[in-house]
């Protein structure tokens, strides 16, 4: 019979038995066995369900690595996971400048949240197959509801979004502005109008609206006569403008001009001019999730409530 020589009393937290050897080492932390149920844990403290889900939510640990970290199975770290009860943050600051947008996890699965920019808290979430102005309305309402002053909002440029909101100042976020001319125009665009306006449209970012109007409106003119340019059809005989895509840019530019530079107006209120930190979050989400493949709908829902602390 094998005798080991380093005994301690230590507390099993399985049976609460005292009497439990020593077992080795994981990850620098002693393990010990327990005499009586013969199971293992480390270092005589029972795991931490709040240790585990903050590893398993920030980190990049799988269900098999923090088993082997704790020294258990990985069902076992599961049970450990999905008894977590998630408390929704029900206390926020009293203003806000709201960043709102939706990102997808395939086809009919979106999270749509709304966030702080004074503060970088998440102040809402849903669930959502599509994303449509009234679901954005409704948050909106929400907020307020808490009794939080929405003293601005950054939103991209769906069709009818900017009218829904009374007097509350709207910024269209301009990086969404410059995603839209690149779709309309490609990356490298071929003809010289295209490529000077996809020049333009990076320097909103940079440029002062002042700086901005006055370049486009000198692109309008020197480029008025092609814009009109029109071809004849050869099937139907009927005509129509020769660069549509181009013609789309421009006036998708000029249509969202009044949104794209409201933060110059109140610089009081540190209005931000895109909704990029939410795309970071969203990224820092997706980067995440890519470590729990194959997860359900259900413990993914989970996951991302966890996250987003909303």
């Amino acid at each position: 019979m094998r005798h080991f020589k380093a005994y301690e009393q230590k507390n099993c937290f399985y049976c609460g038995s005292k009497i439990t050897k020593k077992d080795g080492h994981v990850n620098g932390v002693q393990r010990y066995k327990c005499f009586v149920c013969k199971r293992t844990f480390l270092g005589g403290v029972r795991l931490s369900i709040k240790d585990i889900w903050t590893e398993y939510t920030t980190g990049k640990q799988t269900y098999k690595q923090l088993g082997d970290k704790y020294a258990c199975s990985a069902r076992t770290i599961q049970r450990k996971i999905d008894s977590v009860v998630l408390v929704p943050k029900k206390s926020f600051y009293s203003v806000a400048n709201v960043l709102m947008d939706t990102t997808y996890f395939g086809r009919n699965f979106g999270v749509m949240v709304f966030k702080n920019s004074i503060t970088s808290e998440v102040l809402l979430k849903y669930y959502v197959k599509t994303e449509t102005n009234q679901q954005y309305s409704k948050g909106i309402e929400e907020i307020a509801r808490r009794g939080i002053k929405i003293q601005s909002i950054v939103c991209d440029g769906r069709k009818g979004l900017f009218q829904l909101f009374g007097a509350v100042p709207v910024q269209m976020c301009q990086f969404h502005q410059m995603q839209i001319i690149k779709r309309y125009l490609t990356q490298n665009p071929k003809l010289e109008a295209s490529k000077e306006l996809r020049i333009l449209s990076l320097r909103i970012t940079k440029a002062s609206k002042a700086e901005f109007v006055f370049e486009l409106e000198a692109w309008g003119v020197k480029w008025d006569l092609f814009l009109k340019e029109r071809t004849i059809s050869s099937t139907t005989g009927k005509s129509y403008y020769t660069h549509k895509t181009l013609r789309s840019a421009y006036f998708s530019l000029k249509r969202n001009l009044p949104w794209l530079f409201i933060f110059e107006q109140y610089p009081e209120m540190r209005i931000p001019n895109t909704t990029n930190a939410l795309e970071g979050l969203f990224s820092d989400l997706k980067n995440k999730l890519r470590n729990h493949n194959g997860m359900s709908l259900e413990r993914k829902k989970k996951f991302i409530d966890g996250f987003f602390k909303a």
